[in-house]
């Protein structure tokens, strides 16, 4: 049975996984649990698994925690501290990291230095620190499973075949709910019309990320660490219907695709029973009911957010950090409905002009250039 630290309880991988675990109680058990604010889900889940030790944002949501679980004895931490603590505790077998943001870095960080295997949702960890991430892993001895249905699906595709004969890596993307927005109307999108996903249910975040396809971004630089391959051959197409999760095609022009419905549970199982398959209660992907499975270029001027992510990898440093943390900014913004939609790119962009692009040699060289970045882009913010 393995025991797992699971960063970001609430969330909607958090919420996917337990989902799991629950199915499979036999081959799972989660020891720890690591959430934000939202202490009435994270109670509730307190008392269905009954972790070892719990770790939440702030020192002062403890005592409310605790009168939400009553006579519930349980080992409550809190802060950055308290989320590392939980996933370097010694019974942990894996780390499910799915804390969303650069607020993930850190207590996946530990977890990889503590030697645990790492079953990586926060695409943010390889984003802000790919080269120090990726060896510390390697010198650990730490074996990182992707769980991002992108990720996961290259990394099925890769399956018993030679690296060495990898052409291309191609990650597919739905396109968002403004795929088909005439340009002019992008400038007034609303938050309500921009968290309308097509596709997939997930958080807040990374639904707006989905729009603005930011997170296709993040996601080519964290396939570039994650399978080691250089930016020039990591290609993204827009697949509207989310069927085909990703594909690599190979030097011979053979290209294999990962299919699936949009179901979480599938890649997150995959991640920790890997090399096995699971038998779940979803339901398989029924290849006659789909009508159409068509793939389109992206358009630049759609989508500015992707060319400033590639423009990010190739700069290197810690310029993928500015971006971000931009967005992260900026992204809360437009949820508060401080700035629009548009204003995201605008803003990342100025940022990683003002920026001095760097090497990162630690962890808190990154932390530090982080803190910059997000008070740049609060002072732009009106």
């Amino acid at each position: 049975m393995k025991k797992i630290a699971l960063l970001g309880s609430t969330g909607s991988i958090g919420v996917s996984t337990l989902a799991l675990v629950r199915e499979f109680p036999e081959k799972f058990r989660v020891y720890g649990m690591v959430a934000g604010r939202n202490l009435r889900l994270l109670a509730k889940q307190i008392r269905q698994f009954s972790p070892a030790c719990v770790a939440i944002q702030r020192e002062e949501d403890v005592p409310r925690l605790r009168d939400l679980l009553g006579r519930q004895k349980i080992e409550i931490l809190h802060g950055e501290a308290g989320a590392s603590a939980v996933a370097t505790a010694p019974e942990i077998d894996v780390v499910l990291a799915a804390i969303v943001g650069g607020a993930g870095l850190m207590p996946c960080f530990s977890g990889v230095l503590a030697g645990k295997e790492i079953a990586l949702a926060n695409k943010e960890a390889l984003v802000m620190a790919g080269e120090l991430f990726v060896g510390a892993a390697k010198m650990k001895g730490v074996r990182l499973l992707p769980v991002d249905s992108e990720h996961s699906a290259i990394f099925q595709c890769l399956q018993g075949n030679d690296r060495a004969e990898v052409d291309k890596i191609i990650l597919t993307a739905s396109g968002g709910p403004f795929l088909k927005t005439p340009l002019r109307r992008l400038e007034g999108v609303s938050v309500e019309q921009a968290l309308k996903h097509p596709n997939w249910k997930m958080g807040q975040k990374i639904t707006i990320d989905s729009a603005t396809m930011m997170n296709k971004g993040l996601e080519v630089i964290e396939a570039r660490w994650e399978f080691d391959m250089d930016p020039s051959r990591i290609e993204v197409v827009i697949h509207p219907q989310s069927v085909v999760h990703s594909m690599v095609r190979y030097q011979d022009g053979s290209i294999i695709a990962q299919l699936g419905i949009a179901d979480m549970r599938i890649p997150i199982a995959y991640a920790l029973a890997f090399p096995h398959r699971l038998k779940g209660n979803w339901r398989g992907l029924d290849l006659t009911q789909q009508k159409l499975l068509n793939f389109l270029p992206v358009e630049k001027k759609r989508f500015p957010a992707l060319s400033l992510a590639y423009h990010a990898l190739r700069e290197g440093g810690t310029m993928p950090v500015v971006l971000n943390a931009a967005n992260e900014v900026a992204v809360a913004a437009f949820l508060d409905r401080r700035i629009g939609f548009r204003e995201i790119h605008r803003i990342i962009s100025r940022i990683m002009q003002k920026h001095t692009n760097r090497q990162a040699k630690a962890i808190g060289d990154i932390l530090e250039v982080d803190r910059w970045t997000r008070e740049k882009a609060s002072s732009l913010i009106h």
